[in-house]
């Protein structure tokens, strides 16, 4: 009796997947599984690998593991076959890892995800921190598609970092003086000055299988590629500057923060400097001159404008374009925040982003 192929064994499974590694090469995982376990691997793609011979170790070393297998554990066991003195240019361990883990559907593309936008709609400040709580949760839970959400509002406000203390922040003198509302996100990061029409805000909402296996530092600029893109059609040369700084060669114009939460799900958020009062901000913010200097203003006394003055463009026209790059790059489509949502965040804003015992837990 001639023995059928594996790979006409009606338990085999091909999988494919796919890692474009940021500044890298690409990474092909094509896999065969079986009865819950890596039958064979074939590792391939556009990067370097000196010398040939490696490759055949790590397909070998990927042979075996369970298909269930942590990022870690695929990326520790390709590293272990990779002999010292190899060279690998344009990926990594780790970047095996990742194409091995999306062709197992642990990891999953951009494309994968069927994303939405909702435009700005002005609301409390309160309301915007709440928002990407609910929504982040609501993502995780399977009950939103992955979502970006610009942001507006019409009060005077600073937002400060979930681990930032409050009087080292914020001067309550000038924040009584310029009528600010304080309120403190769930993310970490710095503070954000934020008057209307002053900066462009966005969130970003979406399963963290979209950058398993990936650092901090690797998911900043990936998540931020499209917006990249978007100011480089407005005339902004941008580049990502570690670990979550956007920036030009004229300075830095945002930064980015992130939250995962248990339940799966990430919020990834940017504020960019559109047109600040920088005198009202170090008046308000204590470390205000200091968050300056970074942006080559010498004199506080002047405004913040990198986005106006480099584009020439009202704040409404870049975020339609940011808006119309992100649907064109990703097909998203933009729809309207449901009621069911606004009102929970409504309520959470009421129950904690409203209430001393949040704003000044970390006094």
């Amino acid at each position: 009796m001639v023995d059928m192929p594996d790979i006409l064994r009606p338990s085999a499974s091909s999988r494919h997947g796919e890692y474009k590694v940021p500044g890298g090469k690409l990474v092909v995982a094509d896999l065969l599984t079986r009865d819950g376990l890596i039958h064979s691997a074939s590792i391939n793609g556009d990067f370097f690998l000196e010398p040939d011979e490696v490759l055949a170790e790590i397909n070998a070393a990927l042979a075996g593991l369970p298909t269930d297998a942590l990022h870690a554990t695929l990326r520790d066991a390709v590293a272990a076959a990779v002999p010292a003195g190899a060279v690998m240019f344009g990926f990594d361990a780790g970047a095996v890892a990742v194409a091995v883990r999306r062709a197992l559907g642990h990891a999953t593309t951009w494309g994968d995800h069927d994303w939405e936008i909702l435009p700005p709609v002005p609301l409390p400040i309160a309301e915007q921190v709440a928002l990407d709580e609910v929504l982040t949760r609501e993502v995780a839970a399977g009950r939103r598609n992955p979502t970006l959400r610009l942001w507006d509002w019409q009060e005077r406000s600073v937002v400060i970092g979930s681990f930032q203390s409050l009087r080292n922040e914020v001067d309550p003198v000038g924040a009584r003086r310029h009528g600010i509302t304080v309120v403190r996100r769930i993310s970490g990061g710095g503070a954000m000055f934020m008057e209307p029409g002053n900066a462009i805000t966005y969130s970003l909402y979406l399963p963290a299988s979209l950058v398993d296996g990936m650092s901090f530092a690797d998911s900043y600029p990936f998540l931020d590629a499209w917006v990249i893109e978007a100011l480089a059609g407005v005339g902004v040369e941008a580049f990502y500057k570690p670990l979550n700084d956007i920036a030009t060669p004229a300075g830095k114009i945002g930064g980015a923060a992130q939250k995962r939460l248990a339940g799966g799900g990430l919020l990834h958020h940017v504020t960019m400097s559109y047109d600040i009062d920088a005198e009202k901000m170090t008046e308000v913010l204590r470390i205000g001159r200091e968050k300056l200097s970074d942006k080559g203003i010498a004199s506080a006394k002047k405004r913040v404008d990198p986005l106006k003055r480099q584009t020439g463009l009202d704040r409404a026209q870049i975020i339609d374009h940011m808006m119309s790059t992100f649907a064109a790059r990703y097909g998203a489509r933009r729809t309207h925040l449901d009621e069911a949502s606004l009102a929970a965040a409504r309520e959470l804003a009421a129950a904690k982003f409203r209430t001393p015992e949040w704003t000044a837990r970390v006094p």
